[in-house]
């Protein structure tokens, strides 16, 4: 099965119109993903008027994938309108997961809320994935929570670094979300029997530009 994995859209800049994201939503449908995650940031700024542009989230309706569309809110979400995204996304056919998991076939996707504006509760969100079975993923904003996770998760896609957004030759990205530095940067993460995947996204943040550390959506092949 192949879970389309997206991150960061942030709505609201230059660099994310309606436009471009329904763009996206086409490339998205044309592989034919079983399963859609969206790990959180969904809006670009940093203050409640810029939920003002939740609207724009309208055409990931149109996503097409056999499971459903599931997500995480991000710190954006939070520092903006947590509230006003939710429902944007539910009226979009999408499932907002809060330290929640629902079951997908034979995954259960755990969905992490946001760590870096406190609202994740890890245990809480184990104990619902282990109470559906299947085989765990988790699903958060953040990839800083990937030494916390116990052995049974072996499968976490997040987002939020950008993978530095703006990195220079010879000296590296600008500066670093992740406590953790460039040990969950960017890309994939092999530590023991666990397997993170961090997405660049597809938006940016602050500055409508990436340098170094082009936009990107993954297409994650599972098989058993």
């Amino acid at each position: 099965m192949t879970v389309a994995l997206l991150s960061d859209l942030h709505v609201g800049n230059s660099a994310m119109e309606a436009e471009r994201l329904a763009r996206i939503v086409d490339q998205v449908n044309a592989q034919h993903p079983d399963l859609v995650v969206i790990a959180g940031d969904f809006i670009a700024g940093h203050a409640p008027a810029d939920a003002a542009a939740a609207p724009q989230l309208a055409s990931l309706a149109a996503l097409r994938p056999r499971w459903g569309t599931i997500a995480v809110l991000g710190n954006h979400d939070y520092w903006t309108d947590a509230e006003r995204v939710r429902m944007t996304l539910r009226a979009a056919g999408i499932t907002v997961l809060a330290n929640g998991a629902v079951r997908r076939g034979p995954l259960t996707i755990g969905g992490l809320d946001d760590q870096p504006t406190h609202h994740a509760r890890l245990p809480g969100t184990l104990a619902a994935m282990r109470r559906l079975g299947g085989v765990s993923l988790m699903l958060a904003h953040s990839p800083d929570v990937a030494p916390d996770l116990p052995g049974d998760v072996s499968l976490l896609l997040a987002g939020h670094t950008h993978c530095g957004q703006i990195v220079l030759p010879f000296y590296g990205a600008l500066g670093h979300v992740s406590k953790f530095g460039d040990r969950f940067g960017c890309g994939v993460v092999h530590e023991g029997s666990r397997t993170t995947i961090i997405s660049a996204g597809l938006g940016t943040s602050v500055l409508p530009l990436r340098l170094g550390a082009p936009a990107d959506l993954w297409l994650v092949r599972l098989s058993g």
